[in-house]
């Protein structure tokens, strides 16, 4: 598994970088192909100007998946918790992915 990280505008502290990195390799539990070296996570903060206070970080996790990119973005005020929501969503993202594509669910995502 690699991981990009990419940062505009935000700054994290040794406690929220090990938090974040909890978190992403978390999403390694559910699917086996993440911790594959083909595999990507791009994970992308910035810090925007808005007029709500809530909505102040931006963060988009990417994962790149053999034959799959699946994708996931949340505006939180901090960026602990906009991974967190992040990482919520793709995990129904990544179930679906492995159910597709592991060997006991080849015929379970076809439609008849």
């Amino acid at each position: 598994m690699r991981v990009q990280h990419f940062e505009r505008g935000v700054h994290y502290t040794d406690r929220d970088l090990l938090l974040i990195v909890r978190k992403i390799g978390a999403l390694a539990t559910h699917c086996k192909r993440v911790k594959d070296e083909s595999s990507l996570i791009r994970i992308e903060a910035e810090r925007r100007p808005t007029k709500k206070e809530r909505d102040a970080v931006k963060v988009m996790v990417t994962v790149e998946l053999p034959k799959k990119i699946l994708r996931a973005e949340s505006r939180r005020s901090d960026v602990v918790e906009a991974v967190d929501r992040c990482v919520e969503k793709l995990e129904p993202q990544l179930q679906r992915y492995k159910d597709m594509h592991s060997a006991s669910g080849v015929h379970a995502g076809r439609r008849r």
